[in-house]
């Protein structure tokens, strides 16, 4: 009996040793959580979060009595703090019972806007569950940590004074911690996502074969050879519309696109990657087409179909694209662990094609763009300096989805005119750039450029692009009226649990349905690019009966993939 009944009494001493007031902000902070940011949540997430909220909750809890007992602050009778306690866990009791019933009514109202299907339930005492067991895992990490700073606290206590003993065995507990964490399990981790990824990356699909035209990427005379692009790579130059199937649709003549890919095992270095991406495209004439793309893929090198399909279709495939891979990890984790390979990649490819698109004469040369999706389109951002070409300027760029770090991005929308959300800004008279989402852009078609035309596509339910650090403690512009046309009306801000929340959003950005969230629509890139490559020769029926074709070729496309594949970088 002694046996079973020593586990026990653990149990029963953690529990006795809570806070009072750590559990009823914890239970604040979950209720917060509970309510609806820009993605539908499943209840495992929604319960993983919820947890990780009523934990911040606790140890704010934990710190307010502290800071009343340091500041030795007049402590109420046993009594009176009894009663309060009860009844204000009574009240919170109630405030979490109240939003777990309409965790589900919430949940559907971003569905509702994503025109997804409602669901029945929230599954309440599944999130309950999982939240649970992420709250004793989170105090049982915090636990440690103070006992760690105790022993540490009391070894060094014997030379030192007491306060400074304390301060000290905080800091180290904190560098062991640190230590273990970055030296142990992230860098661990990342060795071996980093060879998964590369054994991924040099998988050979069956179903795409190399080409055997001789003027494609990874064809025998090439200069990139077929195992050399990468998966990312081989999909993109063996896919995409050909000659005739655009020619089929408009009835004109059209030209084979050319497509140009260097992955990393194509050279050492991205200066050499570069040059090889310059050699190749020379090759296959990418310099006499009137349209040429310099394309800044995806943390593992992916390239959005939806994005490059439709400009080939509307310039009747006289189009030239140029990419290069920087990293075999997916967006998030090149961010995290690469975040300038990608800068110095993009730098690299642009620095070469620039330099040789500029000894060309200007009647015979083609028009260049930049474009890039997600980290392409920040690392796309600073691949040309504006000082650098505004003797000889490109012809524009077309960003989608933009990461919050994008300083560019984040100067024009601070700097955006007044009264225009910041979920779709203007900026200025319009004619340098624009914004554009699910219902095209903000000014007329017909409302003059400059001689650069940059376009931003985003979704105000993307909360890759507005997800904020500041969110903690300020409410965000882009919650003000008018609120975009995908999100939630039922969304409230909360400090630090809405910054938690759309922490989370960012990780299931792309499990939206196509055209929210971060998963971009070709027909919404149909209207981008008319607008950055100045189309003219579509009429308006036209161009809509091209975005139903291109929009039932993505969804046959989206059934066939998988998209719950851990290597899966859409939109990312």
């Amino acid at each position: 009996m002694g046996v079973v009944k020593y586990p026990v009494w653990i149990v029963q001493r953690q529990m006795r040793s809570l806070s009072g007031v750590g559990i009823v902000l914890g239970a604040l902070f979950f209720a917060a959580a509970l309510t609806p940011t820009l993605v539908p949540r499943s209840y495992l997430t929604q319960g993983a979060l919820a947890g990780a909220c009523f934990a911040i909750g606790y140890g704010a809890g934990i710190f307010w009595r502290w800071l009343w007992h340091y500041l030795e602050l007049p402590e109420p009778s046993e009594r009176i703090r009894s009663t309060a306690n009860m009844l204000i866990a009574g009240a919170c009791l109630i405030v979490v019972v109240i939003f777990l019933w309409r965790a589900a009514e919430w949940q559907n109202s971003i569905r509702a806007v994503m025109k997804m299907e409602p669901v029945e339930s929230a599954h309440p005492f599944k999130v309950c569950a999982i939240a649970l067991v992420s709250f004793v895992l989170l105090l049982a990490l915090a636990r440690l940590f103070k006992l760690v700073t105790g022993f540490v606290s009391a070894r060094i206590r014997r030379f030192i004074p007491r306060k400074i003993a304390n301060v000290l065995g905080v800091l180290l507990a904190t560098l062991l911690f640190w230590s273990i964490a970055n030296n142990l399990l992230i860098r661990t981790a990342f060795t071996a996502l980093d060879s998964s990824f590369r054994e991924f990356d040099a998988l050979l699909e069956p179903e795409r074969p190399q080409p055997t035209a001789a003027g494609k990427t990874g064809s025998t005379a090439s200069l990139v050879r077929w195992n050399e692009l990468g998966r990312a790579g081989r999909e993109f130059v063996a896919s995409g519309p050909t000659a005739g199937a655009i020619g089929a649709f408009t009835g004109r003549p059209a030209r084979e696109p050319v497509r140009v890919y260097v992955g990393l095992r194509g050279a050492d270095t991205a200066r050499g990657r570069a040059k090889l991406a310059l050699e190749e495209l020379k090759r296959q004439g990418g310099f006499e087409r009137s349209t040429l793309i310099v394309i800044t893929p995806t943390g593992t090198g992916w390239i959005d179909p939806a994005a490059m399909n439709p400009v080939e279709y509307l310039h009747d495939g006289d189009v030239a694209s140029v990419a290069v891979q920087y990293s075999y990890l997916n967006s998030p984790l090149s961010l995290l662990f690469q975040p300038e390979y990608g800068a110095e990649a993009a730098r690299a490819l642009f620095a070469e094609i620039y330099s040789y698109w500029t000894t060309l004469p200007r009647d015979k040369r083609p028009k260049l763009y930049l474009h890039g999706l997600s980290l392409g389109a920040m690392n796309s951002e600073k691949s040309a300096e504006l000082f650098e070409t505004i003797g000889d300027p490109i012809a524009g760029a077309l960003w989608s989805g933009p990461p919050f770090e994008s300083r560019f991005w984040r100067s024009i929308t601070a700097n955006r005119n007044e009264g225009s959300p910041a979920w779709l800004p203007e900026f200025r008279d319009s004619r340098f750039v624009r914004f554009m989402n699910q219902n095209g852009p903000t000014v007329a078609a017909d409302h003059p450029w400059g001689a650069m035309r940059i376009v931003y596509l985003q979704y105000a339910s993307d909360a890759i692009t507005f997800f904020d650090y500041h969110d903690a403690y300020r409410r965000p512009a882009w919650l003000d009226a008018p609120r975009g046309p995908d999100v939630s009306p039922e969304l409230r801000w909360y400090p630090v649990v809405t910054m938690l929340q759309l922490a989370l959003d960012m990780a299931v950005a792309t499990g939206t349905p196509m055209g929210f969230g971060h998963v971009y629509a070709p027909e919404h890139y149909v209207d981008a690019w008319v607008a950055v490559t100045d189309i003219s020769h579509w009429s308006p029926e036209a161009l809509a009966r091209l975005k139903e074709h291109l929009a039932a070729e993505a969804r046959r496309a989206s059934e066939g993939s998988a998209n719950d594949n851990p290597y899966d970088d859409r939109g990312g």
